[in-house]
């Protein structure tokens, strides 16, 4: 599985961005997605994953209630939708796929946001 994330950029402090996350491979609808974060000079972290099926998904505690991942297994996609972002979600962020159920082993190239304050 090769995993491509985009929808990286710059956006002000209160704004909004969608990352998407596209995936090879046929079996991408059985996969468990994650995205990941890792800001400067700190270890990466868990932000948000979602089950195969969609119908389970979990979020840090500091993104809850304003991210939101999703995904569509008829474009193979995983995508994340950020919205009030602050300074400190300023991070590189990572898909990852589950591809034998025992736990985030496919990562992607991270891409970068900055939220300016």
């Amino acid at each position: 599985v090769q995993l491509q994330a985009s929808g990286g950029g710059l956006v002000q402090a209160g704004g909004s961005l969608r990352l998407s996350c596209a995936a090879s491979g046929r079996t991408f609808s059985s996969y468990s997605m994650g995205w990941f974060r890792q800001a400067p000079g700190k270890e990466r972290e868990f932000v948000a994953a979602v089950r195969w099926s969609a119908s389970s998904t979990s979020y840090a505690d500091s993104v809850k209630g304003r991210f939101t991942i999703s995904r569509d297994n008829a474009r193979n996609t995983v995508y994340l939708q950020m919205n009030s972002l602050k300074p400190e979600d300023t991070a590189v962020y990572y898909c990852a796929a589950d591809t034998t159920g025992g736990g985030m082993d496919c990562w992607g190239k991270g891409t970068l946001v900055t939220v300016s304050s």
